[in-house]
């Protein structure tokens, strides 16, 4: 799965299950203060990056996670260490 694909998966979920205005999702977007994603968000980001990417995220992983950029290059990494 490369680059744009899990741009568009994760810019799908956001819009459709979280109900963040599209507007609000470019790359330099901090995900608390831009996007707006609280720890009950998380919750079910986590339960839809599994169902979406086939991995489990691990909390400390997302540590310097900051932006959707951030957010995009941590799924990218985990997904290619599974292929």
């Amino acid at each position: 799965m490369n680059r744009t694909e899990i741009e568009n998966k994760v810019r799908e979920f956001l819009i459709e299950d979280l109900e963040v205005e599209e507007d609000k999702i470019f790359p330099e977007a901090k995900l608390k203060e831009d996007v707006g994603i609280d720890s009950l968000d998380f919750v079910d980001i986590v339960v839809i990056v599994e169902k979406n990417f086939g991995f489990k995220i691990k909390p400390e992983e997302m540590a310097g996670v900051v932006t959707l950029n951030d957010f995009y290059g941590y799924i990218e990494k985990k997904v290619n260490e599974k292929a």
